[in-house]
């Protein structure tokens, strides 16, 4: 019994107490039971648990360690460096564990059924780990587990059903494995279940109808599974729910107007799947929504007047205005049909509008040019026509992507580019467009991606746009684009340049040579890159048409290496420059069809990544160099 000392407060007795119950050492079964796993580390003298000595005092000294009553309580070594096993943890020497958290480590083998030991337990983290194998079912034996964290290893097997025995669960993640099977039915009694995470696993069959059980749940991700069936029509039963994430899985049918029901829904992404029919007028009440995504279906008919985002009249309905929260809209390749934009301006926070895809018509209205915060626009292979509006210019001082190729718009570009540009990928190839390329482009000092093939534009060289510092793809193919290519008094040109194409235009005089000598992007090979990467970002991937052995392609992303010159189907004349040889790094070099004359130039043999070289159709003379 301890003795209180006279002259002390009731406060100071309270910290006296609190120190003696948290510091008192460990049993010596405990504190032998850890050193024991320790020993089994890779890396027992340089983890964060040096500090576990037999000579030291283990609720007081160890890392990690806490104790309640002279016992092991907590035991809390995230990213701690430890590399071991989970096989060699001391489950039954430690049953009074309350707290366990050993995610951001290198431990590997398979969780044992020893785990169920560790009745007491409310909080289990192992994510982020090496761990393999399947999950025991004894872990349905933890009735008093709260919240269970395995995301982010490697395991497999099936989802045992006793996790339905853990009735006070509130948070289960297990993301990020390779787990297949079904969802068992069981996990619908949990019903005080906040948040569920079953993400980029293996799951396979429908999602169970009692999944409608779980009315306390907030946030559900089940995509990049494979599941499959309909979403059932029970999922109107999670009032609470904010995040539903159910993309990039086989689910098909009709998307259950039910899920208008969720009031409090902010982010909602159905995308990459195989839904069919036409979009429930019931998702325009889900006035808190943030985020939707439902690209990548078979959706059909229009969108409904209650969402008014897109609509069959040229009045879009006021019913759009209430969805004020939006901030990233997806509806890409769908058959959605009808005008566009005519009150999206109402949506001030809209940063991403994608609509690629669709056979949506009509001019675009000038109301988009309101949306101030807007950085992505992507309406590419629609059938919209009209004039594009002048106030694109004056947006790019936030708008980063412009993408509307393959349309059927009109008119001239935009000329009001500004200096504030932060405008690096736009698209406007396979469209009707006039005139010349406006000089203002030269203020766009962040472009990366300039496509303007497939038009009617009609200019002289646009080697101006050689000053363009960080333009990586050049695209002007199948103009009317005329003259000779002068370059020799600029100095820099094009340093990042990597995709050149000016094929089908009447480009005369002899091939650039001033220009050859610039390119450094094509004059030498990154060693460094192990990984290849694409042009864009996680919301936008850059495209380009390219013509390799005679045939059109068009690529769906632009790898970083691909380097092509293409200057094909024009009237250069005179002798191929020795020059060209430099650029070592060409996979790609089309000159066919001009007026070309003399031998190849030996130096054309340095071209060692050179996948597709074509020189046909010109008048060369001698032998082909070795």
């Amino acid at each position: 019994m301890m003795m209180v000392p006279k002259n002390i407060s009731l406060l100071q007795f309270f910290i006296l107490l609190y120190l003696f119950t948290f510091t008192f050492a460990a049993s010596s079964e405990e504190a032998t039971a850890l050193l024991k796993w320790k020993e089994t580390f890779k890396n027992q003298n340089n983890s964060l648990l040096a500090s576990w000595t037999e000579s030291s005092n283990a609720c007081r000294d160890w890392y990690g360690v806490l104790c309640f009553n002279g016992r092991v309580n907590r035991l809390n070594i995230t990213n701690a460096s430890v590399i071991g096993t989970l096989c060699d943890f001391p489950f039954s020497s430690l049953p009074f564990l309350e707290y366990v958290d050993l995610s951001m480590n290198n431990l590997s083998g398979t969780i044992p059924p020893e785990i169920g030991k560790l009745t007491n337990l409310v909080y289990l983290y192992l994510s982020s780990n090496q761990i393999s194998g399947a999950i025991p079912p004894q872990i349905g034996s933890l009735a008093k587990l709260q919240i269970l964290h395995i995301w982010d290893n490697y395991l497999n097997g099936s989802i045992p059903g006793e996790i339905g025995h853990l009735r006070s669960l509130t948070e289960l993640d297990l993301g990020n494995n390779t787990l297949d099977g079904s969802i068992p039915a069981s996990l619908g009694n949990l019903t005080n279940l906040s948040l569920l995470h079953l993400y980029s696993n293996h799951l396979s069959d429908p999602i169970p109808e009692k999944i409608g059980n779980l009315r306390s749940l907030s946030d559900l991700e089940l995509d990049t599974n494979f599941l499959n069936g309909s979403i059932p029509a029970s999922l109107g039963n999670l009032t609470n729910l904010s995040m539903l994430y159910f993309y990039k899985n086989r689910l098909s049918g009709s998307i259950p107007s039910e899920i208008g029901y969720l009031r409090f829904l902010n982010e909602l992404a159905l995308s990459s799947s195989f839904f069919d029919g036409s979009i429930p007028a019931s998702l325009g009440k889900l006035n808190n929504l943030t985020f939707l995504s439902l690209f990548e279906n078979y959706l059909s008919g229009s969108i409904p007047e209650e969402i008014g985002n897109l609509s069959l009249t040229e009045v879009i309905p006021s019913s759009i205005c209430n969805l004020t929260l939006l901030k990233h809209l997806y509806l890409e390749r769908n058959n959605l049909k009808g005008k566009i934009l005519r009150c999206l301006s109402n949506i001030s926070g809209l940063y991403v509008l994608i609509m690629s895809q669709n056979n949506l018509s009509g001019e675009i209205s000038l109301s988009i040019c309101n949306l101030t915060l807007l950085h992505i626009l992507d309406l590419d292979r629609n059938n919209l026509k009209g004039e594009i509006p002048q106030c694109f210019g004056n947006m790019s001082g936030y708008l980063e992507v412009l993408d509307m190729h393959h349309n059927n718009l009109s008119g001239t570009l935009p000329t009001t580019f500004s200096i504030r540009s932060v405008l690096r990928s736009f698209n406007l190839r396979g469209n009707e467009l006039e005139g010349e390329i406006p000089r203002s482009s030269a203020n766009c000092k962040e472009l990366q991606v300039l496509d303007l093939g497939d038009n009617h534009l009609k200019d002289t060289s646009p080697m101006w746009l050689g000053t363009l510092p960080k333009l990586q793809v050049l695209s002007l193919r199948s103009n009317k684009l005329h003259g000779p290519i002068r370059t020799s008094r600029m100095d820099n040109l094009f340093p990042k340049l990597r995709i050149l194409d000016l094929s089908y235009n009447a480009f005369t005089d002899k091939l650039p040579t001033s220009l050859f000598q610039h390119l450094k992007a094509m004059r030498t090979i990154d060693q460094t890159m192990e990984t290849p990467r694409y042009l864009g970002d996680i919301y936008y991937q850059d495209s380009i048409t390219v013509a390799t052995k005679g045939v059109e392609l068009e690529l769906g992303r632009i790898l970083t290496v691909r380097t092509a010159i293409d200057l094909s189907i024009n009237r250069f004349e005179g002798h191929i420059p020795s020059i060209m040889g430099d650029l070592i790094a060409l996979r790609v070099l089309n000159l066919s069809h001009n007026r070309l004359q003399g031998r190849i130039p030996h130096s054309l043999g340095n071209l060692s990544s050179i996948e597709s070289l074509d020189l046909s159709v010109n008048q060369l003379a001698g032998k082909i160099p070795e």
